[in-house]
């Protein structure tokens, strides 16, 4: 079973039909034993940094995503789920992140010929092997974005996938049992099918 974390996250429901098509069962929850019951976790989002951190905290879900990350749960951030894991985002000056991982978040740069936030479809590459995009080809690898913010990795050895709006931009990575995508898996057609695929496929511990 898979948990969907809720904390009125924007595209929860996507997500769910996603996992829905692909044959996997999936709950909706923000209650603790339910969460850390599950096979894999989910954490969703579309929407402010400041008002995601802030809703976790108050349902008490910082502590329960960390636990579930400490037991070895298989944890894919989606969108502004990828930039919780990390430190701090631009957007929400002053508000600490889950700190799972070592990165900030800025502001995709203005350009004329650029329109922020990042709407559609970009293709990306592969800066080294990751589990999620096993049989996803660097030629069909095109998946949608809808952003204004982007992660800036310290630790490049976690990256695993990067795109080019502008600038280049970290939009995929891999620790141990946390994974992560700045772009949506749940809309982006046979490719995303296939990275939530390798999410699933992922061993979880016994629970």
């Amino acid at each position: 079973m898979i948990g969907i974390i809720d904390y009125d996250a924007g595209n929860i429901k996507s997500v769910e039909r996603a996992l829905a098509w692909l044959n996997q069962e999936s709950v909706v929850s923000r209650d603790a034993e339910t969460l850390l019951r599950a096979d894999r976790v989910v954490l969703p989002g579309v929407g402010s940094f400041g008002d995601a951190m802030e809703k976790l905290r108050a349902y008490g879900l910082v502590e329960v995503i960390r636990e579930c990350v400490d037991r070895g749960t298989p944890l894919l951030g989606i969108c502004l789920g990828l930039q919780l894991l990390f430190e701090s985002s631009e957007e929400s000056p002053g508000v600490e992140g889950l700190q799972l991982l070592d990165g900030r978040i800025v502001r995709i740069p203005s350009a004329e010929s650029l329109k922020v936030p990042h709407i559609g479809w970009n293709n990306l590459s592969f800066p080294r092997e990751g589990r999620l995009f096993t049989g996803v080809g660097a030629e069909s690898a095109y998946v949608y974005f809808v952003h204004s913010y982007y992660l800036q990795a310290d630790d490049r050895d976690i990256v695993t996938a990067t795109t080019e709006y502008g600038v280049k931009m970290d939009v995929s990575v891999e620790k141990g049992n946390l994974f992560a995508c700045q772009f949506h898996p749940e809309k982006s057609s046979d490719p995303g099918m296939q990275i939530l695929r390798n999410f699933i496929a992922v061993p979880s511990p016994c629970k």
